[in-house]
């Protein structure tokens, strides 16, 4: 069995690292390069940099900052935000980034997903899917989770990967930075559904959190932010955690 993974994730505006709570209320975090060199001293799985503003925005991802980053880590580096082409991509890519996450622009264009799929393979791709429990049903959000659309999130989660993708990123927006524990229902659900691995994001406050997640339902890893930038929790010390909970972590 593969071993689950540990991701810290850097929400990216104007060139720092910020965190806020249902993707609003957003606050200083950091310089993202020193938090980058700090995640991978600390033997995190991979990083995920996020400029949460670039579809918004109707601009594309900052480049030159992926670079610096990508110079000062030796761990998994994905990439998101304001990507609709293949030539997004492959800038990404020259830039350093292993992987890129898709959100909108492969929401409104399904096809998107396989003609990145095609020209760079799966296991370079990540759909990324913001989902929001609305009277009982968990439904896609889009353009940073400001606009919700009718579509579920389990409908959707199974199509990217049949279109292509090679892994899910599935942030909760109800449990995004309330620190209160990660959504396992739809994590679950989803992570049954699709034969792909998928990332559990929004809501870790504490390391059984984490060890809730993996222990509940069939992910493949667990992202966090604020715990990891205010240094609420250590990564060594969570995997440590993890290990003597029976969760098979790399240490």
């Amino acid at each position: 069995m593969l071993k689950k993974r540990i991701i810290p994730c850097l929400d990216i505006r104007d060139g720092r690292t910020v965190k806020g709570v249902s993707f609003v209320d957003l606050r200083d975090a950091g310089d993202p390069v020193e938090l980058a060199k700090a995640y991978a001293d600390q033997a995190a799985d991979e990083l995920v940099f996020l400029d949460i503003t670039a579809t918004n925005e109707k601009r594309k991802t900052f480049a030159s900052l992926v670079e610096k980053i990508a110079g000062a880590i030796n761990i998994p580096f994905t990439v998101g935000g304001g990507i609709s082409s293949v030539d997004d991509v492959s800038a990404l890519i020259k830039s350093g980034a292993d992987k890129v996450s898709v959100n909108t622009a492969a929401f409104n264009d399904p096809g998107l997903i396989t003609r990145l799929a095609d020209e760079f393979g799966s296991q370079c791709i990540v759909a990324a899917i913001d989902a929001q429990l609305i009277r009982g049903e968990w439904l896609v959000c889009i353009n940073a989770g400001t606009t919700v659309t009718g579509t579920g999130a389990l409908e959707w989660a199974e199509r990217a990967w049949k279109l292509g993708a090679g892994e899910i990123l599935l942030t909760s927006v109800n449990s995004d930075g309330t620190k209160a524990g990660f959504s396992t229902d739809i994590t679950s659900s989803i992570s049954d559904r699709v034969n792909i691995p998928v990332i559990a994001s929004g809501g870790a406050g504490t390391m059984e959190h984490f060890r809730e997640v993996f222990a509940e339902t069939s992910c493949s890893a667990a992202l966090a932010a604020s715990v990891f930038h205010f240094g609420e929790i250590l990564v060594p010390d969570l995997k440590k955690y993890l290990k003597e909970n029976n969760i098979d972590v790399r240490i």
